[in-house]
């Protein structure tokens, strides 16, 4: 099993913009409208840069302002990396050229384990 995933669940980490080309902004403004971006964690070997769906519970938009390039985005959403299932929690900084920030990984199995557990304990209390 990689820890990897771990790793990126301890602290907060660098993170920049991944998927971008041209124009950053308008690069991530379009990925943010597609509900689907990537985060780049730049600090691991090669750098990891993750892809996920946005989640609109935890993504908050309303502290960055696209047209002016200022303010900061906080995007997450779920996905699996290697085997472990998380949410990715990054804020980006609009004004930075390559869209720079921190970032962290949020383990989610362990919750899934938490409701497995629920299913057997009511089978164990149903009665035959």
């Amino acid at each position: 099993m990689s820890e990897l995933p771990y790793k990126l669940a301890k602290g907060k980490h660098k993170v920049i913009a991944g998927a971008v080309r041209d124009d950053p902004l308008e690069d991530l403004k379009a990925a943010i409208d597609r509900d689907y971006v990537h985060v780049k964690f730049t600090e691991t070997k090669g750098g990891t840069e993750l892809g996920f769906r946005l989640d609109k519970e935890y993504t908050d938009l309303s502290k960055g302002d696209f047209e002016k390039g200022t303010g900061t985005v906080r995007l997450a959403g779920n996905l699996n990396l290697d085997g472990v299932d998380v949410r990715c929690e990054a804020d980006l900084d609009l004004s930075t050229p390559e869209l720079k920030g921190t970032g962290h990984l949020v383990i989610l199995e362990k919750k899934e384990e938490e409701e497995e557990k629920e299913k057997e304990k009511e089978k164990e209390d149903k009665p035959n």
